[in-house]
C-alpha cells in the first residue's frame, strides 16, 4: 500500500516541493500533487488515486531499470525559458555548469546535461555539452528505441539533443529542453535522426524496445 509519506518522498525526488516529509497530507503535500498531475496532463484534482499512483510510481518492465535521467526531465516538463526563467536558469546551473540564460541562449544540450549530470554523477559527459551534435558520441549506441535514449538530431544551421519517450513509424516522440521555447514532447522525424541512438554507459543497457505508439502533436521542423 502506498502511503502520503511514500508520496511525498517521491515528489521530492521528482523535484516538487511537499513540505516536511511527515507522512500528513496537508496543503504543501496537495498542492505538489497538482503540480505533479498538471505536468503530466492529469486531472488536477490533488488526489492521489489509482491513475496519478501509477504516473508517480510507473512499473519498469522486466529486465530494465527506468531511466533516472528521464523521470528528472519529465518533472520539469511546462518549464518554459521566459515564463519561468529563474526556476529554469536555476535548475541548468545546480549540477554546478551552465551555458548560461536560456531566453538568450539555445538550452538544449544545457538541459540534456544538467539531467544526465545530477542522476548519472560518474557518466562521461560530451566535451562541450551544450553544442547538440556532440552528443552523437556520448555513452554507447544502442540498436533499438528505449524510453531514455539520448537522441541527437540535425536541423537547419546546427542541431537539437531530446530523449525519447515513444516512436511511430516516421518519428520520435522526444521530450527535451527548447522545444517551443519550453521543456515538452513534441515528435521529430526520424529521418533527422544524427547517428544512432546512444546510452550512458554507466547504466544497465535497456533489453526491451518500445512499441509504436501516438502523440497528438504536430512534427517539429526546426527547435532553434
Amino acid at each position: 500500500m502506498t502511503t502520503t509519506l511514500d508520496i511525498q518522498r517521491r515528489l521530492k525526488e521528482l523535484g516538487y516541493q511537499p513540505g516536511d516529509l511527515d507522512g500528513i497530507p496537508g496543503r504543501q503535500t496537495a498542492a505538489a500533487v497538482k503540480q505533479f498531475q498538471r505536468a503530466r496532463n492529469l486531472d488536477a484534482d490533488g488526489i492521489v488515486g489509482p491513475v496519478t499512483t501509477a504516473a508517480l510510481f510507473p512499473r519498469k518492465p522486466e529486465g530494465d531499470a527506468v531511466a533516472p535521467w528521464l523521470e528528472l526531465a519529465r518533472a520539469k516538463i511546462g518549464l518554459h525559458e521566459k515564463l519561468n526563467n529563474k526556476t529554469l536558469r536555476d535548475w541548468l546551473k545546480s549540477d554546478g555548469n551552465t551555458l548560461g540564460d536560456p531566453a538568450q541562449l539555445p538550452w538544449c544540450g544545457d538541459f540534456m546535461e544538467t539531467c544526465i549530470a545530477l542522476t548519472l554523477p560518474d557518466e562521461v559527459l560530451p566535451s562541450n555539452p551544450y553544442y547538440a551534435l556532440n552528443w552523437r558520441n556520448f555513452g554507447v549506441p544502442l540498436k533499438i528505441v528505449a524510453a531514455g535514449a539520448v537522441a541527437p538530431f540535425s536541423r537547419p544551421g546546427g542541431g537539437h539533443i531530446a530523449m525519447v519517450v515513444g516512436h511511430d513509424r516516421e518519428t520520435f516522440h522526444v521530450l527535451g529542453g527548447n522545444q517551443s521555447n519550453a521543456v515538452t514532447i513534441t515528435r521529430i522525424a526520424k529521418s533527422r535522426l544524427a547517428g544512432p541512438l546512444r546510452w550512458p554507459k554507466a547504466f544497465p543497457m535497456p533489453s526491451i524496445e518500445l512499441p509504436f505508439s501516438t502523440l497528438d502533436a504536430t512534427v517539429s521542423q526546426n527547435e532553434a
